[in-house]
């Protein structure tokens, strides 16, 4: 895992070239193939370790996939996918492993949302098994680690379905999400009247495009996607058919391009009643930092090279580069002179940002030849504290 936090590439071979290793390499590859240990119970240490450090009371979970492009069919799970980022240096449909991943947002300190990885999962090349079962899979896998806390799950318009917004509410999870402009909406029905024989009305009227333009506008600047926008948004609480009548809040929302057009509206929808439309916006927002997460691990933590021969051995090093990754996000979470001292790599520059790659940076030049070994005390098979050696400051 040090040496998956130290290289930018995915190679298992320049994990073992960053730090001092003691036995032969083959003995690691065989460790990652055929040993006797669990991913899962890998990423549980790093969520427990995660959620004293964040200390707080409402987390905010997101999920959401990638594709990395692969170009030979031994590849595990390597199969034909739509490109639906409409890139375009790509073709409609091109060859790759497509992932799911499931990430906490943490806040740093300049207040920016940042994601972090906690759980993978590979989308099978067949079988009848797709992103919503991947999605159900990660938060049945990790939910019991959040007991006694408020979690909202962040999720684009593909996951906005009745059933896995019914397994996130039987788990006590709320759901915020994105859904189709032309989603049927309804008001809640008048009260039945004495005497009326009849079955009782489930919805009230309907909301179309001219009921939803009557609806009071109101305007706002908000902080989303990394910058200041201005914003103008509708709100109602609402019925949804998809959720066979279940009351969410709906927020019509637009924003404002830098000509001072407005982009076409977007609808939100939140389980979560008691939130402001703002609250509900804002929260949404946090979800674009999963985009960065995967830039990140695709071109400077080597997912995009990663590669093994198997589905089961390419799930181990995807998630130890994952908690790597997330290690050093979590670092710039914390507000202390030590991991200040880390991001101070030139001292004729003062003041610099607290990022993940300066942290790396300094790392590499402490842990580059330190034996790694040393760390473990081999009576209770534990990282010891007094087996560490000390660093005195310098990068030697």
């Amino acid at each position: 895992m040090v040496g998956a936090l130290l290289t930018q590439q995915g190679f298992v071979t320049e994990g073992y070239s960053s730090v001092a290793m003691r036995n032969h390499w083959t003995s690691y590859y065989k460790w990652l193939q055929t040993g006797k240990w669990t991913w899962l119970a890998f990423v549980h240490q790093f969520t427990r370790l995660a959620l004293p450090v964040l200390n707080v009371k409402s987390v905010y979970l997101a999920i959401d996939d990638t594709l990395t492009l692969r170009s030979s069919q031994k590849a595990p799970s390597s199969k034909i996918h739509h490109q639906h980022g409409n890139k375009p240096n790509l073709v409609r449909f091109v060859r790759g492993q497509c992932w799911v991943s499931l990430a906490i947002i943490a806040t740093r300190i300049n207040g920016d949302s940042v994601a972090l990885p906690l759980l993978s999962r590979l989308i099978p090349g067949v079988g009848n098994t797709g992103k919503l079962v991947a999605a159900n899979s990660l938060i049945r896998a990790i939910y019991h680690l959040f007991q006694g806390l408020k979690v909202t799950v962040l999720v684009d318009s593909w996951y906005m379905r009745r059933h896995f917004i019914e397994c996130m509410q039987s788990k006590g999870f709320h759901v915020t999400g994105q859904v189709r402009i032309d989603t049927r909406l309804y008001d809640i029905p008048p009260e039945r009247q004495l005497g009326k024989r009849g079955r009782p009305r489930k919805y009230g009227d309907k909301y179309t495009p001219k009921r939803i333009a009557h609806l009071k506008k109101t305007e706002a600047t908000l902080k989303l996607y990394g910058k200041k926008q201005t914003i103008r948004y509708r709100s109602k609480l609402v019925k949804v058919r998809f959720l066979e009548g279940r009351m969410v809040i709906a927020v019509w929302s637009e924003l404002e391009n830098k000509d001072g057009a407005w982009k076409p509206a977007r609808l939100f929808l939140s389980t979560d009643t008691a939130l402001t439309p703002v609250q509900l916006i804002e929260s949404y927002g946090r979800r674009w930092s999963t985009e960065t997460m995967f830039n990140q691990l695709k071109l400077q933590w080597g997912l995009k090279e990663a590669w093994q021969q198997t589905r089961q051995t390419l799930h181990r090093w995807v998630h130890i580069t994952n908690v790597a990754y997330g290690i050093l996000q979590l670092l710039t979470c914390i507000n202390s002179d030590e991991v200040l001292h880390l991001c101070q790599l030139s001292p004729w520059r003062k003041n610099e940002p607290i990022t993940a790659g300066l942290i790396r940076k300094r790392l590499a030049r402490i842990l580059m030849h330190v034996p790694i070994q040393s760390w473990m005390n081999l009576k209770c098979k534990k990282i010891s504290v007094l087996n560490m050696p000390i660093y005195n400051g310098s990068d030697g």
